[in-house]
């Protein structure tokens, strides 16, 4: 059964997951273009409040009867096969499709399909690239695993035959899109117990990237290198910090101690100097990556310049949500090592006393595997503070828990419920203290709680 057929005769289309980051923005989407849509999740979240405030039902708990009268299911990749929703679905006979599936059908829908692909850094490039586009009139569609604050969205829908889009590695799901540019931001160990090895998850980058009919890359990333051997027949457009790029960022000088600023060369030609308003200079490869496929898709540098100064981030990307006794509550999404390493380092170059983190670690196998490298990240805080693991689509058949995590980092604590974190943090933080909350998941939450945000 093919979605391209299913999705022209259906009218009413359900979400298993809806509030996913993923699930968000394509819901968002056929809203846009006129289906009727009911959804269903497990957990109250800020992206169930969107949707419902779109006009879109959402059930809380999923249950059988949540699939009747719909003419197609959509569930996201990391549903458990035994789901109530999805088992019902089947045995009535409505075609269900995994989520990067109708993913693919809108990919197939533009001439102009950007996919930004990475271990690291997509939904902020996905952001920059998206932001840019729009300020400058090009009217993009766009599907983002965060919220853009130029819009309030996750999704867009627009009128020109560009479609900006994050693609997601995990279970190879960008394997079923269908981009025309292919944005490689980098490749890290991430989902190895999905890839096992390095050597398969890079073949899955070379897959992607070849699918396209130009790739964009980080020119210093020696895995994304690796990833693109063999890779001919395509337009090939490097970015780094190194001479042997085709755009080079040089001389990075940092405003107020953390926000970078950076001079930007074409094949040796100045363009001029790029100043960003997001902390870390992890940002430096992201705006770049973000302005090498604005100017491919006709941008000007001079526009670029201006745009990307006025972006202030993705939600969830070191969004400040307000203050709590004079200490600032801001969050972020990493949940890998690599970005936690580089949002805590930018974070102590702020002029803050002390900096928090108060990480909820993300599934159970990550944690095991990645366990020392997260214990080396977070110990660049001041202040450690853990949550229970969040197992998400798994079971602990690795026997991890978050104690094994906090004997690692000294001075740590962790505590079993979000108003436990709450307690300690309001009880703890100082003036002129920075309180991160760190992860996938909702340990967001967290921060609303400090600040009393319903």
């Amino acid at each position: 059964m093919i979605i391209d057929d299913v999705i022209k005769s259906a009218k009413r289309i359900h979400f298993i997951g809806i509030g996913g980051s993923g699930m968000c923005p394509l819901a968002e989407i056929l809203h846009d273009k006129g289906y009727y849509l009911t959804g269903s999740d497990n957990n109250e979240t800020d992206t169930l409040k969107r949707i419902r405030n779109l006009g879109i039902p959402v059930v809380l708990g999923q249950k059988a009867e949540n699939v009747d009268g719909a003419d197609m299911v959509v569930f996201t990749a990391a549903l458990l096969p035994d789901n109530p929703e999805l088992v019902a679905a089947k045995e009535k006979g409505i075609p269900t499709f995994e989520r990067s599936k109708l993913f693919g059908y809108f990919t197939r829908e533009y001439d102009n399909c950007i996919g930004v692909c990475g271990t690291h850094g997509k939904t902020t490039v996905t952001s920059m690239l998206t932001h840019i586009l729009i300020d400058n009139g090009f009217d993009p569609s766009a599907v983002i695993g965060g919220k853009l604050p130029l819009t309030g969205t996750n999704g867009r829908v627009g009128k020109s035959d560009i479609l900006v889009c994050e693609a997601c590695e995990y279970k190879d799901t960008f394997l079923d899109l269908s981009p025309d540019v292919s944005v490689i931001l980098n490749v890290d160990r991430d989902h190895m117990e999905y890839f096992k090895t390095l050597e398969n998850l890079e073949a899955s980058f070379r897959k992607f990237a070849d699918m396209s009919k130009c790739v964009i890359y980080n020119g210093d990333d020696k895995n994304t290198l690796d990833s693109l051997e063999g890779i001919t027949g395509k337009t090939m457009i490097s970015f780094g910090k190194n001479d042997s790029c085709d755009y080079v960022a040089k001389d990075v000088d940092w405003k107020d101690g953390a926000f970078p600023c950076f001079d930007v060369y074409h094949k040796g030609e100045k363009l001029g100097r790029i100043e960003l308003s997001i902390p870390g200079e992890h940002n430096v490869l992201n705006a770049m990556a973000a302005i090498c496929t604005a100017m491919f898709c006709g941008a000007t540098f001079e526009q670029c310049k201006i745009s990307i100064a006025t972006f202030k981030g993705a939600g969830r990307r070191f969004e400040y949500l307000g203050a709590y006794n004079g200490a600032d509550i801001v969050d972020d999404y990493a949940h890998h090592p690599a970005e936690l390493e580089v949002t805590l380092s930018a974070a102590k170059k702020m002029s803050y006393k002390r900096v928090w983190a108060v990480f909820q670690p993300f599934t159970f196998s990550r944690t095991k595997l990645h366990l020392d490298a997260f214990a080396k990240a977070l110990s660049i805080a001041d202040k450690v503070v853990l949550t229970e693991i969040m197992g998400s689509r798994e079971i602990n058949t690795y026997g991890i828990t978050t104690q094994d995590l906090a004997d690692e980092i000294p001075g740590s604590v962790w505590f079993d419920t979000f108003q436990k974190v709450c307690d300690y943090v309001k009880e703890n933080a100082e003036e002129g203290d920075l309180v991160l909350t760190l992860g996938c998941g909702d340990v967001y939450k967290v921060a609303k709680m400090i600040l009393d945000k319903n």
